[in-house]
């Protein structure tokens, strides 16, 4: 992979105003420049590529490591005077939810976005926070903002796709018909909306610590900013929790109707099988062989065997029914 693919975006800004594109080689030097930035935007950079990243900003060898592998977990570490930020990326993809991660490398004249697996383009945030040079003149800590927030923003995109499911979800599973393609739509969705809350989750931390341990990078005037992301993060962890509460609780309605119909059906069959005893101990009776059984001396015998057979499952079947098992 060439360098140009790798790197998305190279640009300084001064004074929250747009310098333009810099090179890698530059970058060393136009960070030393007063109330400039650099902000550069990576998508899977190789081994070599960011050690020599590492060289311009001079960050830390355990923070290039992790941003070299594609599975850590979100945190926010301090390695001298920059940050090491991971977040996961969510992407709703042809109906299939995929996860991926951004790394931010964060000082106080650089924000380094290292893109990994599935995740949005950041341009079109640049953009817009472009548009807004009285707070991008802050420096780094407002272009971390809007990507955090485009971040979390997408969580909530997805927790109303989710949202989306649960309706289709719910109304198959108020049947007591047992749906084994139901549940295992429930499952996992279940394990869909877990993972999407340890993303959203650990975003509440991230913003805590930048609002009250990183004066450096968020200033005063911004932390309004990251308390709206960490109040949004919030809100679709809750969300998130509310509902795999509510599958669960689907799933078990579900299980409690399936249980009652197949009471239903063992209580009518119970009761069948009741009326159909009297006629059975009966009419055995007269199948074993007693030389003396006063019923056959009697011409009417028959018919009146007959008749207390069908009074006595007339009786009960009269009784089960007004009992509800029939």
């Amino acid at each position: 992979m060439e360098s140009q693919t790798m790197v998305v975006n190279c640009i300084a800004y001064k004074a929250g105003k747009r310098l333009g594109d810099i090179t890698i080689d530059d970058i060393s030097e136009v960070v030393k420049a007063p109330d400039t930035f650099v902000w550069l935007g990576l998508w899977q950079p190789e081994d070599a590529f960011m050690r020599k990243i590492q060289e311009e900003f001079s960050l830390h060898d355990l923070a290039i490591e992790d941003a070299l592998c594609a599975h850590q977990r979100p945190k926010i570490e301090t390695y001298g005077d920059s940050l090491f930020i991971v977040v996961k990326t969510v992407q709703w993809e042809q109906g299939e939810v995929e996860y991926g991660e951004t790394h931010f490398f964060v000082g106080k004249n650089f924000l380094i976005t290292v893109r990994h697996g599935a995740s949005s383009s950041y341009a079109p945030i640049r953009a817009k926070a472009e548009e807004n040079p009285k707070q991008l003149c802050h420096g780094p800590g407002f272009a971390l903002y809007s990507v955090l927030d485009f971040i979390v923003d997408n969580y909530r995109h997805i927790v109303g796709k989710f949202e989306e499911m649960i309706e289709d979800i719910e109304s198959s599973m108020f049947k007591s018909e047992f749906d084994e393609t139901a549940i295992e739509n429930v499952y996992s969705l279940r394990r869909h909306l877990l993972g999407l809350r340890n993303a959203a989750l650990p975003m509440d931390e991230i913003c805590n610590q930048l609002i009250h341990l990183h004066d450096d990078v968020i200033p005063k005037e911004l932390r309004a900013y990251v308390r709206d992301v960490q109040d949004h993060a919030r809100q679709v962890a809750s969300t998130l929790d509310d509902m795999r509460e509510m599958l669960t609780n689907a799933m078990h309605v579900n299980l409690a109707l399936v249980t009652v119909k197949q009471n239903e059906v063992v209580k009518r069959l119970a009761g069948w099988g009741a009326i159909l005893a009297i006629p059975t101990v009966i009419f055995s009776l007269y199948g074993m062989n007693f030389a003396d059984m006063p019923e056959l001396k009697f011409p009417w015998a028959y018919h009146a065997t007959l008749g207390v057979t069908a009074v006595g499952c007339m009786f009960l079947y009269r009784k089960l029914k007004r009992s509800g098992w029939l």
